[in-house]
């Protein structure tokens, strides 16, 4: 018997907002938090503009011992942990602590350090690193460092699918807590790697805008769209089970219903032409929520502002809803955020969830041109106020990894 699961808390670091609420007004607002890199010089690069996180200061939400002890996408981590947890009510001493875990995934992980103790190692010898670069620089120190800071001593792991991560790490806290693994799951994703590699690196893929202006920059599903933006920050929920949820009183915001995960088996960057990986996922997940197509209201994209990702997103959303998928809102947050990579789903589910508790969906931001082969409702202009009772999130990742979350409003049975 699976047990239901629901979304208690919320938390978010994020190019437009480091709390929930800054991040969904801002949403809202149709605020765009790309500008040019101000972390290094970009003199020699093709890609200029970035989404950064502005005004962060890890000393906020941890000591300055253990902020040192971390990299950037750590902090970011344990930050939106931070405030999700806070936000859930949850009290650790009330809890049984290995109960409680951590699913929360960084696609790359410390890039930042890695290229700077490299360089040292080149210039001053390999005697000079670094002796904590390895802890700094592994993935898995996001969700490790949560579990530390926050004394959660449940099942801790750490998922990587590139741009899937997020959606994953929160479908697989969802597996885990309805098969009673857990009873409560701090989920997500993080992620900080606009850094001159990073840059550098998806740039020689030909996978960034080169666009200089920061409103025609990231323009998923806009006929001149030409890439993406590389964001940063990190978006984490707290999960539970309806049970442990409602034995404590806590405020629920929506019911994770649905995951759905499957692989194109095609190319290492490219999705499959046909979006049928995508439509699978979506497919499952709607199945495992036992819903039909026609329940959907809303689908946030995973809407890179990439020419294969948009066109090929587009024919898996019709391929999944069938002639719904005209009657559906799509958008993008990336269009405001930028592709914060490990972190998007994590993001981007919380959009999802904040959708259904305030009945509006944002505007695809900067969607000005319309692509005849992207004919959907992509919310060009302006945001629209709705009852939102389904939403899915998508999730494309490199590798041909796909991810859906399914989340619809909460209902007593």
């Amino acid at each position: 018997m699976k047990r239901r699961v629901v979304v208690t808390g919320m938390g978010a670091i994020t190019p437009i907002g480091n709390d929930v609420e800054t991040f969904w007004n801002s949403l809202k607002n149709g605020t765009v938090g790309i500008g040019p890199i101000d972390t290094f010089d970009t003199t020699d690069f093709k890609a200029k503009l970035a989404a950064q996180v502005k005004n962060f200061d890890p000393k906020q939400y941890m000591d300055n011992k253990a902020a040192r002890r971390m990299e950037r996408f750590s902090q970011f981590a344990v930050a939106a942990a931070k405030e999700a947890l806070e936000d859930a009510g949850i009290d650790m001493t009330k809890e049984d602590p290995y109960r409680v875990g951590v699913s929360v995934g960084s696609g790359i992980g410390g890039l930042d350090a890695i290229e700077r103790e490299t360089k040292k190692m080149i210039e001053k010898g390999p005697s000079r690193i670094n002796p904590l670069l390895v802890p700094l620089m592994i993935s898995n120190m996001a969700a490790g460092n949560i579990g530390i800071q926050f004394g959660l001593k449940g099942k801790n792991i750490n998922v990587v699918t590139a741009c899937a991560t997020g959606t994953h790490s929160i479908g697989e806290a969802f597996r885990s807590i309805q098969y009673g693994e857990a009873d409560v799951m701090v989920a997500g994703g993080s992620e900080a790697s606009i850094t001159p590699i990073g840059i550098a690196g998806f740039a020689a893929l030909t996978a960034l805008s080169t666009s200089e202006d920061p409103k025609r920059a990231s323009i998923p599903f806009d006929k001149e769209r030409n890439g993406f933006v590389m964001g940063e920050g990190a978006g984490i929920v707290v999960l539970e089970s309806l049970e442990h949820a409602q034995a404590r009183g806590a405020k629920i915001y929506a019911e994770l219903g649905g995951y759905g995960a499957t692989c194109d088996a095609y190319h290492i960057t490219s999705p499959a032409e046909d979006g049928s990986g995508a439509a699978k996922a979506m497919e499952v997940a709607i199945a495992d929520a036992g819903l039909t197509p026609a329940d959907v209201d809303y689908v946030n994209a995973h809407g890179t502002s990439t020419h294969h990702n948009d066109l090929f997103e587009t024919k898996a959303i019709k391929l999944a809803l069938g002639e719904h998928a005209y009657e559906v809102k799509v958008n993008s947050t990336k269009s405001m955020i930028g592709h914060l990579l490990g972190a998007a789903g994590g993001v981007e589910f919380i959009a999802c969830v904040k959708s259904i508790e305030d009945g509006f969906v944002h505007v695809t931001a900067g969607l000005e041109k319309d692509d005849e082969e992207c004919d959907l409702d992509y919310v060009k202009g302006q945001g629209v106020a709705m009852d939102v009772n389904c939403a899915i999130s998508n999730s494309l990742g490199f590798g041909g990894h796909n991810a859906t979350l399914l989340v619809r409003k909460f209902v007593e049975e």
